[in-house]
């Protein structure tokens, strides 16, 4: 069932126009992808990562201007976007709960490589915590902010954003990279 319009809105809410890039994955019928434009996000600045041949034709047909690639979101290290450039944001439509802890992984990693430090990825579960195990966040340096929940959402829904973890800073008299 394609994600309600409230939930669209929610794990849109913190991108703008001056976030950047924004790839997203797991557009589907690009409920996600209407709302990044409604935000101000010009389609040239969405790269749509969709692994369904037939989702794929639909959302060229629809927002022929942004880049739309047909591979698994597992595979996003090979993938070129925006000739180099880093996105500000990932917007994932993807299914984590019934992802193995190795593809969540490979996906994360792809998807980290392909932003600025301080990109942000927005994900959203049916489930009751963030998809994303705590020991994936832990190893990935990553941490998993609450970001809000859509109750009339069919089944409700909560947003997450997950970001690089800050680095530690050393304590007094403490020596680093030894």
């Amino acid at each position: 069932m394609p994600s309600g319009r409230a939930l669209a809105n929610l794990i849109t809410s913190e991108i703008s126009m001056d976030t950047g890039l924004i790839i997203e994955l797991g557009p589907g019928t690009g409920v996600f992808t209407h709302a990044l434009i409604e935000r101000g996000i010009d389609q040239k600045n969405i790269a749509l990562i969709e692994n369904d041949a037939a989702f794929v034709t639909r959302l060229q047909h629809r927002f022929g201007h942004a880049h739309t690639f047909c591979i698994d979101a597992s595979r996003l290290h090979e993938v070129k976007f925006f000739d180099g450039a880093h996105a500000g944001a990932v917007v994932s439509g993807l299914p984590m709960l019934s992802m193995s802890p190795r593809k969540m992984i490979a996906i994360l990693d792809g998807a980290f490589t392909k932003m600025r430090p301080e990109g942000s990825f927005y994900q959203f579960t049916y489930g009751p915590r963030c998809p994303i195990p705590r020991t994936l966040l832990d190893r990935l340096g990553l941490k998993a902010m609450r970001v809000g929940r859509i109750l009339v959402n069919v089944p409700p829904a909560t947003v997450y954003r997950i970001v690089r973890r800050k680095p530690r800073p050393a304590a007094s008299g403490e020596r680093i990279g030894v």
